[in-house]
């Protein structure tokens, strides 16, 4: 094990790189009936505190290089209205959207969230939550491991991720606001689920949870498969939070048609790998 990592990482409580030690059998198997369960499960004070100090600087150091996009946008991360369905269809419910991400490709070398999000370490203990195995790193190379940001009434409304698991790292809390609110296990593959979908994007709150996030928890999140939202952000400080994300297709990257609209740019990754994704689900 590299040293770097007992200097991210809290290895004393949470010793991911020992998948044997009976804290980490007890802490996976805790992860996996939550996940199971609720598509969601929280380990808190993953991170240290001199690392979220480096993390928060990183970020801070590029801020000017975020990509901030104000739209509506639908719960598939599209702008664009398809008049061939219902009036009442989720595609066609168009919510405020206001939030930025520092692209993965933005990242230094010898980035601490970069660094993390490479080691083997962090990649099994995730796997190992989920009980998925193989999981992959995403390929795509601006979504990977991104930094979101969330600046005063910045706000995410209710979608599906593109990527298969998420975790969300809190970085910096908003003064009030930025709650992530989901519902669990909402959609399979195969499975759209749209009329539950259609009651929770009008309001009908009987599948909704929420989870405050404090910084230097760690989110295992699947995000694919789970209606979520963040709340406005309140106040005049902004929400900073890491997304590393993992997939099941080694070789999935974003849409162009994502890409261009969450992070700023279509690379030519995006268009050579554009191609159906075998789970049904809309992106």
């Amino acid at each position: 094990m590299n040293d770097r990592l007992n200097n991210i990482v809290d290895l004393k409580k949470y010793p991911i790189h020992d998948l044997n030690s009976p804290i980490i059998k007890n802490l996976v198997k805790k992860c996996k009936e939550e996940l199971d369960q609720y598509s969601c499960s929280t380990i808190p004070n993953f991170i240290l505190p001199k690392s979220l100090e480096v993390m928060n600087s990183e970020l801070e150091k590029q801020l000017d290089e975020v990509y901030m996009s104000k739209e509506s946008i639908n719960a598939y991360l599209y702008a664009k209205d398809d008049p061939s369905l219902p009036e009442k269809h989720p595609k066609r419910n168009f919510m405020e959207r206001y939030n930025g991400y520092l692209n993965s490709d933005c990242f230094p070398k010898n980035s601490e969230m970069k660094y993390l999000y490479e080691t083997e370490e962090l990649l099994k203990f995730v796997s190992a939550c989920l009980g998925i195995s193989p999981i992959y790193r995403w390929a795509d190379p601006l979504a990977c491991h991104a930094y979101n940001v969330m600046k005063p009434d910045g706000i995410l409304p209710w979608h599906f991720d593109s990527c298969e698991f998420t975790l969300s790292l809190m970085i910096q809390k908003p003064e009030k606001g930025g709650v992530f609110e989901y519902c669990p296990n909402i959609r399979a593959p195969g499975n759209e689920n749209f009329d539950e979908v259609k009651k929770v994007l009008e309001g009908d709150r009987s599948r909704v949870r929420q989870l405050k996030l404090e910084p230097g928890d760690l989110q295992i999140f699947k995000g694919r498969f789970t209606l979520h939202r963040v709340t406005k952000v309140e106040g005049q400080k902004s929400r900073y939070m890491c997304i590393p994300a993992y997939v099941l297709d080694p070789y999935r990257v974003n849409t162009p048609e994502h890409s261009k609209a969450i992070y700023g740019k279509v690379l030519p990754i995006h268009i050579e790998r554009n191609q159906a994704r075998s789970d049904g689900l809309t992106d």
